[in-house]
């Protein structure tokens, strides 16, 4: 029972195991007197990991301060979106775009990393506000305070207090809610989106569809050298007047020969008529591929559902993943150090492909995901220690998922990833970790990839003349005249 619960993670499993041998115990009367008090203890234990909460146990705050440089917003796991406040725009510090010792929000935006050195994502910003339009960051930016933010697996809420605003998000795995709820005495409340947040952009565009539905892309350079992402946006109540900026000034209308614009700093405004509803959702889809992926990502996961709906769908969702391994003992500060640490083992990698199953490849084209879904966000060197291993237990489905993207990487790109995102080969740290994770999930069974082309991906990289590569295979060790930090090569290879 204890193996079906922790490798399958539903306690529905866990009673189907209790249920067949109930069943052969009533067929076997004989063995029905020793039985009984071993299907009563095993009925008991199923209903109660049945009815155990582990998203209760996870704080995502943990890790927001210090040099942790987690982020407390909405995802799924292993989501392609996550929501969450921005705090930070720049430094070592801010690489997920929050900190817990910051006192300001920027705005909420679509993309976060977790944990990781070097900063990126934090794309697509919206931030709510009323009264007049600022365009410059530190100008709409708003106080907050903890007291009054609140974070849950899958949902985040906070009060802006600038102009007492509490925005709420929540996501499924490629699309999510913003909730911003505006002061009773509002009668009109906007929505600020901001293209240029955070890295270089290198181009961007906005469509006015129609009073409800935007849409747009926006291409950057930071971390990853060539990073995109395509957005739709849907409003539940009409627009009813808009602003677009180019460069911080505001584009007469008149010179607009179509509601769209391109620039490499570009921002909007959304206005609305709140007197009688004083919440505004608005629904995000995003997409690698285009904004017609985007929009169907947004159609395909939330559609009509309810900011409620979604909300709980991410909950459930996060209870399942967390409740592959049950723990008990401890104190609840143990409990919730060991949850919120397996919640954030399941923050990345991250689903890169569409609900169609296309993505962008690390050759800059669009593929077809062929009976694997494609993910991003490798940080191996990071990761194949524990993370990795770890998931070949727990994970398994996905940990192939993982191995078929290293091959298509290697097939499209020439190499398997050494730190992959968005499709972008950073080339950061050093060795060549995509082995120890393919070696790990091949000796735990995990089989069901071409292992001729694994091995042959693996040689060309072993066999080539990177990082000092050429000394190693000559004599076994690479020197400091050889190559920079050759000690540490050495052990990795």
């Amino acid at each position: 029972l204890h193996y079906l619960f922790l490798r399958k993670g539903t306690a529905m499993k866990t009673a189907g195991a209790f249920l067949f041998l109930l069943t052969w115990a009533a067929n076997n009367l004989a063995a029905m007197k020793s039985f009984r008090l071993l299907s009563l203890f095993m009925l008991l234990t199923a209903v109660s990991f049945a009815q155990k909460k582990y998203t209760s146990f996870v704080n995502p705050f943990i890790g927001t301060g210090g040099h942790g440089h987690t982020y407390p917003g909405a995802s799924m796991p292993f989501g392609m979106i996550q929501i969450s406040p921005d705090t930070r725009l720049e430094g070592w510090d801010g690489c997920s775009g929050y900190h817990y010792s910051d006192s300001l929000i920027y705005g909420f935006s679509q993309t976060h990393l977790s944990g990781t050195g070097i900063p990126d994502y934090c794309d697509v910003l919206l931030m709510p506000f009323t009264g007049e339009v600022n365009w410059k960051n530190k100008d709409y930016a708003s106080p907050f305070s903890h007291q009054k933010e609140k974070a849950t697996p899958g949902y985040y809420e906070v009060v802006l207090d600038k102009h007492h605003i509490k925005a709420a998000l929540t996501t499924s795995y490629r699309s999510g809610i913003h909730s911003y709820t505006f002061d009773p005495s509002a009668n009109e409340g906007k929505i600020l989106l901001d293209l240029q947040h955070r890295d270089e952009v290198l181009e961007s565009s906005l469509e006015i569809i129609n009073p409800y539905e935007v849409k747009g892309m926006r291409r950057s350079k930071s971390w990853a050298q060539n990073q995109v992402v395509y957005f739709y946006l849907k409003f539940d109540q009409p627009v009813k007047s808009y602003g677009i900026a180019s460069n911080d000034a505001v584009i007469n209308p008149a010179d607009l020969k179509t509601p769209s614009v391109n620039g490499k700093n570009i921002k909007a405004y959304f206005s609305f008529a709140i007197a009688g509803n004083k919440t505004v959702q608005v629904k995000v889809g995003i997409s690698g591929v285009s904004t017609d992926n985007a929009r169907l990502n947004l159609e395909k996961e939330i559609g009509n559902s309810s900011f409620t709906a979604v909300k709980q769908r991410a909950a459930d969702a996060w209870n399942n993943e967390l409740g592959k391994i049950h723990i008990s003992g401890g104190t609840p500060d143990q409990q919730t150090a060991f949850y919120t640490a397996l919640y954030h083992t399941m923050l990345a990698p991250n689903i890169y492909t569409d609900v169609n199953g296309e993505y962008r490849g690390t050759d800059g084209k669009v593929h077809k995901a062929d009976g694997f879904t494609n993910y991003t966000v490798f940080s191996l060197w990071d990761t194949h220690r524990a993370l990795h291993p770890l998931h070949s237990i727990i994970n398994r489905q996905r940990t192939l998922d993982w191995i078929k993207t290293f091959l298509a990487q290697y097939k499209q790109g020439g190499m398997m990833p050494v730190w992959e995102l968005s499709g972008n080969e950073t080339f950061c740290m050093i060795g060549y970790h995509a082995v120890p994770v393919i070696v790990d999930a091949y000796k735990n069974g995990i089989r069901d990839f071409d292992t001729k082309l694994a091995l042959k991906a693996m040689t060309d990289y072993a066999e080539s003349k990177r990082y000092g590569l050429p000394a190693y295979m000559k004599q076994g060790f690479i020197s400091n005249e050889d190559d920079h930090e050759s000690a540490s090569k050495t052990v990795e290879y």
